[in-house]
């Protein structure tokens, strides 16, 4: 039993038993930028998204269930293109508006003054830090010179890190054993994340976030791609250290998460198959990232989660390993609710990720949420898998889910878990929920009582580490922050407030839920219900 397991123990009891360091006080006055800067480095402006049509959502939210989607006036795409490549960016990652209403977090002070401008986003970002570095290797069948570029949110466009097809690199770092589809492409988008834009918030904590945050983003590529016919699938286990050389990345500072592959529009490049590397092709970002803050806080535990999960980064578990670990299937018996069918209105993808954000205080009971809309959003959380190469089918079931509801339509309160193949729901404990997730929350941003329903997702965290070993837990906990970012997603297209949320006591919620003793964990709460109408919004459109 490594280190990972000992970390999960921590997170899971850390709202009883507090992470080091207990003293942390946020410097926020010398925090990073949200992004990494590289003065020197040239910049490309990418094609904006207007021209291009909007397609709905689902069956997107389905992504491994609706490989070959139809968009509008023409169908499925084909593959990548400069210009799809650059919408999925903007929708997912890019600024997209500004936006100031009357809510309950603590920032909103703030957030009038032009230098703390809350800017949005498409993709859930654990307390909107946003630490995930979007990084294209561009090879000869795509529609720029060869090279390494980074993606600049702020400006919409592209860095040139390195010049030249560095693109066999990548494939020799995945290994021959990597899924075939990405062997056969010269186009990746290699993520990484820059420990200290969330570590200056969250010190040892942080580790489990931007796993979240890895989760939240390559899912929204998923739902987004899916709408459009095309399949992403991020690759987890290769020669991270490898990678993080080519990248310039500090090792310990900087690491790298995942690589997608993208299949371009055209015919397949000619790709050979990965082989012993010349030791005389390194090539390495040198450009550098100019950093903010001028003075850099290290912590024991990330460090700790850092080391455990690059070794062995490179020895991809066994096929089928991770069936092991898949989501418990709901015991028969017991009180049984049938849901109805669940079904999504025509919201394109861009609108609903433009629409995406947190309720915080502005739930409104008064209006119970519906039964067909709690069986939508269920229904596209438990569709939901990152189909890496763990799974590169999506065959396996990860995350499971439970309904804490005081507020809806048609179904007494109580707690019940989600039987999705039978669209159902179990009942675990009968009553009023309100008063314990007002009590077991930490925080003062979100009136749980008022929402309509609170969904639990769950990972058998430690069975994912015993099947997969330490590397697992990015994926155990990337998972629930795909969960959250489907959920988001698909509230918004149904029109419904939500906020997920990680200040709770999860051993609370897993014995509320009957989970104590087992190895399943509750890894976020997510709220949903109608918001109060006419409360005062701000919102300013840029793209």
């Amino acid at each position: 039993m490594g280190y990972a397991h000992e970390y999960a123990h921590a997170v899971l009891h850390r709202g009883r038993v507090p992470m080091e360091p207990t003293d942390h006080v946020v410097d926020w006055a010398d925090g990073p930028r949200k992004g990494k800067y590289y003065p020197h480095a040239e910049a490309f402006a990418l094609p904006g998204t207007a021209d291009l049509p909007d397609v709905p959502v689902a069956p997107g939210l389905l992504p491994d269930a609706a490989p070959d989607a139809a968009g509008p006036g023409g169908g499925a795409a084909r593959g990548f293109s400069l210009p799809l490549l650059a919408a999925m960016l903007k929708d997912s990652y890019g600024l997209t508006g500004r936006r100031l209403g009357i809510q309950a977090n603590t920032d909103l002070p703030g957030l009038p003054f032009y230098t703390h401008a809350n800017w949005s986003r498409g993709t859930a970002g654990g307390g909107g830090l946003y630490p995930v570095g979007i990084h294209w290797a561009c090879g000869p069948s795509g529609p720029l010179t060869p090279g390494l570029h980074y993606y600049d949110v702020h400006r919409h466009a592209l860095q040139r890190l390195l010049a030249g097809d560095v693109t066999d690199q990548v494939r020799e770092a995945l290994g021959p054993d990597a899924p075939a589809e990405a062997l056969a492409t010269d186009q990746y988008l290699v993520l990484s994340v820059k420990y200290w834009q969330n570590s200056f918030k969250y010190n040892s904590f942080s580790f489990h976030v931007v796993c979240t945050d890895l989760g939240t983003l390559v899912q929204t590529w998923r739902i987004w791609a899916a709408a459009r016919g095309l399949r992403l699938a991020p690759v987890l286990w290769f020669d991270e250290p490898r990678l993080g050389r080519l990248l310039g990345a500090p090792d310990g500072e900087e690491a790298v998460f995942a690589v997608v592959p993208l299949h371009w529009d055209g015919p397949a490049p000619r790709t050979p198959a990965p082989g012993p590397a010349a030791p005389d092709h390194r090539p390495a970002v040198r450009h550098r990232d100019r950093e903010r803050s001028r003075r850099l806080l290290d912590f024991a535990a990330l460090e700790a989660m850092h080391g455990a999960t690059l070794q062995g980064s490179d020895r991809r578990p066994a096929p089928g390993a991770l069936a092991a670990a898949a989501a418990r299937p709901v015991p028969g018996g017991g009180e049984r609710v049938p849901l109805p069918a669940p079904r999504f209105p025509d919201t394109g993808v861009r609108r609903a990720l433009r629409l995406r954000r947190s309720s915080f205080g502005r739930f409104d009971a008064r209006r119970p949420l519906g039964g067909g809309d709690l069986s939508a959003v269920l229904a596209a959380c438990a569709g939901t898998r990152l189909a890496g190469d763990t799974d590169p089918s999506g065959a396996v079931r990860p995350a499971g889910l439970y309904v804490l509801a005081d507020h809806v339509d048609g179904l007494a309160p109580g707690a019940y878990a989600y039987d999705p193949e039978g669209g159902e729901l179990r009942l675990l404990a009968a009553g009023p929920q309100g008063s314990f997730l007002q009590r077991n929350y930490f925080l003062s941003n979100y009136n749980l009582e008022q929402a309509g329903a609170v969904l639990v997702p769950t990972v058998r965290t430690t069975a994912v580490l015993d099947a997969l070993g330490e590397r697992g837990y990015r994926l155990a906990v990337g998972t629930a922050g795909a969960v959250a970012q489907t959920f988001y997603t698909a509230a918004a297209a149904l029109g419904l407030g939500a906020g997920v949320a990680l200040g709770f006591d999860n051993v609370s919620f897993a014995e509320r839920l009957g989970l104590d003793g087992g190895d399943e964990a509750p890894l976020l709460i997510m709220a949903l219900g109608h918001e109060r109408p006419g409360s005062a919004d701000f919102r300013y459109e840029i793209a």
